[in-house]
């Protein structure tokens, strides 16, 4: 349990294990968190952390925004999010590491192999997301914050964030919500933000990250440059549809697509085929 600061930003990260590096993206949208890892639907029944250490140097860390990590007011897009993964191995002085997305942290997985081939050895993503329905319920989520910045202010925001609630839980109390809970300092500086310069954050951020019905994180031009070798493990429900595997597989040049599907894929399975995929690319 370790934390690190990165870009002027503290992360909080956890390393299990020895071997070949696994850096882990972790699933559950604007909430990504170690323990998401342990106790997300399509995570329990086994600590898969602890299963995968057993052959590797596990790295996870709490996402920018998210759980004991800290944030900053600004304009995010998926190489935002990639820089702190990469950014994070080279504070741990880790040349390269197999990449496992889970979830949104697909999305991130994406752009750090497009941005970091050198450093990606392999990517592994389980529950791309995807879909109209996934990009329609991601953009009303920044849209009623935008509706809720204008009618109470940033004043509004901090009051409603500060009940510890997550803009995953409650769109209302925005993107910058679990910092403003756990960070007093940080609430004060959030709510002597300009407004004006705030909602152009909000109003273009969002729309950026979720422009596409299929698989967000990179353009297709960009997933077909992606030269690290890929395992695919479809999602089937209206955050993870099941045709944005498909579209990463059809993209990715040397991508394969695990044809197990939900609810088949047991937290034991995907384990034993992610240490099965990342022993053939060593």
């Amino acid at each position: 349990m370790s934390t690190a600061v990165i870009d002027g930003i503290e992360v909080y990260y956890e390393i299990y294990g020895s071997g070949p590096p696994l850096l882990m993206l972790a699933p559950g949208g604007f909430d990504s968190t170690i323990e998401k890892w342990r106790v997300s639907t399509a995570w329990k029944g086994l600590d898969a952390l602890a299963k995968l250490a057993t052959e590797h140097q596990v790295i996870a860390y709490d996402r920018r925004e998210s759980g004991q990590s800290g944030g900053r007011v600004e304009r995010i897009t998926w190489t935002t999010y990639a820089t702190q993964g990469k950014r994070l191995l080279d504070h741990l002085g880790v040349d390269s590491a197999f990449v496992m997305g889970g979830c949104m942290g697909c999305s991130v997985a994406l752009s750090f192999g497009v941005n970091f081939p050198e450093r990606t050895r392999g990517l592994i993503l389980h529950w791309p997301v995807g879909g109209y329905r996934w990009k329609a319920s991601c953009q009303a989520r920044w849209a009623n914050h935008l509706s809720f910045v204008k009618e109470n202010g940033l004043d509004g925001v901090v009051e409603r964030a500060s009940k510890g609630t997550t803009f995953w839980a409650d769109p209302e109390s925005g993107p910058w919500a679990s910092v403003i809970a756990r960070d007093s300092a940080f609430a004060e500086s959030f709510a002597a933000e300009d407004p004006d310069r705030y909602m152009g954050i909000v109003a273009t951020t969002g729309p950026d990250l979720f422009d596409r019905d299929t698989a967000t994180g990179a353009t297709a031009e960009e997933v077909m440059g992606i030269k690290a070798p890929a395992v695919i493990m479809p999602g089937d429900d209206p955050s993870h549809a099941t045709s944005g595997a498909h579209y990463l597989r059809e993209c990715l040049p040397n991508g394969e697509l695990w044809n197990v599907m939900p609810p088949d894929q047991t937290t034991e399975k995907v384990c034993d085929r992610t240490l099965e995929f990342t022993r053939a690319h060593r």
